[in-house]
């Protein structure tokens, strides 16, 4: 049985349907029983539990022979990184204490994971790896490239304004970005196949190609049936525009991240590391994005 914690987001859930398409058993592991419904519908068994609940996340990933966990970067928290830490120590107990001890964790992971510097939010998968280390059990690191699917923000605004805003300095600069289903069909395909018979294997999971804030407004611009240019937000708006919607101190950890994305491709593969590369293209990713209320499906 696959235990896959986080498993109503984007994902878990596509780990979950994956792995019940092969016909294995999922325990999907969720915080709130609203988001439930899809997960039941595919066949998975149901476990509530908090993220930073070790003793329920314990009870719920007992038994299990896999587990997939996930760090979901909090959005409003008051300290992003506290939250995120006592996330990372609370996994980490439930796997230690489990009930007959899981043949092996999958953690998705991030790009950018091995820098020793700190880098903002890459920094965060770089103590979460290295907590996970410490458990007696095979591991896998599957560190994912920028989801495409993040784009989505700033669509209604390209919508209005024909302009889309990029933290990605220069617009026209390549960079590893995946669609999240990919992602989460990678980790299934890891969590079925052999154990790689060491003590950590780290992935790198990228889309079939690397592509620009400028290719991404041009998606858009196809998307829409309009132009829509790709501009260079100025570093001095970057805490004003993100604080609009993340907390304070997300935005400072989303801050420090892109200024290592724009420092000479610092966010990237580890050197000599393994790398899958999804098949969704950027296209494939932002056209449910784009509002129906535009007229396009």
């Amino acid at each position: 049985m696959f235990a896959i914690v986080g498993a109503a987001g984007k994902v878990g859930y596509s780990t979950s349907l994956a792995l019940r398409k092969a016909g294995m058993p999922v325990r999907a592991i969720l915080r709130d029983e609203a988001k439930a419904g899809r997960l039941r519908e595919i066949g998975c068994d149901i476990a509530l539990a908090d993220l930073q609940d070790p003793t329920a996340l314990g009870w719920a990933i007992a038994n299990a022979d896999a587990v997939q966990v996930i760090l979901p970067p909090p959005t409003q928290a008051e300290d992003a990184p506290g939250d995120m830490r006592r996330s990372i120590e609370s996994m980490a107990m439930a796997l230690e204490r489990a009930r007959a001890r899981p043949k092996r964790v999958l953690a998705i992971s991030d790009y950018g994971a091995h820098i020793g510097d700190d880098i903002g939010m890459p920094t965060l998968f770089r103590i979460f790896e290295e907590r996970l280390r410490r458990l007696d059990m095979p591991k896998i690191f599957l560190r994912s490239a920028e989801h495409m699917e993040g784009w989505g923000t700033f669509v209604p605004m390209a919508i209005t304004t024909g302009i889309l805003p990029s933290l990605h300095h220069p617009v026209e600069m390549d960079f590893p970005t995946v669609s999240a289903a990919d992602v989460g069909l990678m980790a299934a395909d890891l969590l079925l196949g052999p154990s790689g018979g060491t003590d950590v294997q780290i992935v790198h999971a990228e889309g079939p190609r690397r592509y620009s804030a400028a290719d991404v407004a041009a998606v858009l611009s196809q998307l829409l049936g309009r132009t829509i240019t790709a501009q260079a937000l100025p570093r001095a708006q970057w805490q004003e525009s993100l604080e609009r919607v993340v907390s304070a101190s997300t935005t400072k950890l989303l801050i420090d991240l892109y200024v290592a994305h724009n420092t000479g491709g610092l966010i990237d593969v580890e050197p000599d590391g393994e790398v899958r590369y999804g098949a969704a293209t950027l296209i494939d990713a932002l056209r449910p994005l784009v509002p129906a209320a535009v007229g396009l499906d």
